[in-house]
């Protein structure tokens, strides 16, 4: 094992050793493992819910070839594009593209790229960093317009975090987020990452 590897390893022993254990399926442990690994912060063991059908949902969708849509670019440089290729799949990002849309339609750049991308083939999205693309994403469901397979919602912040959260754990279609205002770009990273390990288990 290369020396980065075997700290990695020894990094998730340390993890699974100082967690009390609150009760996660088989399948979700190692993406909450992942993300305290990325945040060093045991805080989200207790804050990660999971719909009960989540894992299997990212998972199958993955699997098949549909592709990932994100909020911002620092979400789409730290998943492993290489990985989700083998399955045929891609990252989508429209926010680079949209500053002047945006500005004439009086949204918020993260708004407008959600809204461009619906029919992008889009089996998850992952939304590590705008409360207000999280918001964006679950009005466009609601109306039918929009059928991602899996909803991963961690924006961090003080301005609307707490609430799109809290909004998106009451949804009945497949999510995953972190109750409170704690999240991020690493974090999305992290869980869409378990995610893609888990097609290789």
């Amino acid at each position: 094992m290369d020396k980065g590897a075997d700290i990695e390893k020894r990094s998730f022993e340390i993890i699974g050793s100082e967690m009390k254990g609150s009760g996660f399926s088989d399948s979700e442990l190692p993406i909450v493992m992942r993300v305290i690994h990325a945040t060093a912060d045991f805080d989200f063991e207790d804050t990660l819910r999971f719909h009960p059908k989540a894992i299997e949902a990212g998972v199958k969708a993955l699997e098949s070839g549909k592709n990932i849509l994100v909020d911002v670019n620092m979400v789409a440089s730290g998943i492993n594009r290489q990985r989700l290729k083998r399955f045929g799949g891609d990252i989508i990002s429209r926010i680079a593209e949209v500053g002047e849309a945006a500005i004439k339609e009086g949204k918020t750049r993260a708004e407008v790229a959600i809204e461009g991308a619906v029919n992008e083939d889009i089996g998850v999205v992952a939304v590590g960093n705008a409360p207000t693309a999280l918001y964006k994403v679950m009005e466009l469901i609601d109306e039918g317009r929009f059928r991602p397979d899996l909803v991963i919602g961690v924006p961090v912040g003080f301005v609307n975090a707490v609430e799109s959260k809290e909004a998106l754990s009451a949804k009945p279609y497949p999510f995953i987020t972190a109750v409170g205002r704690k999240g991020g770009s690493p974090v999305a990273v992290a869980i869409v990452n378990g995610i893609l390990r888990c097609l290789e288990a």
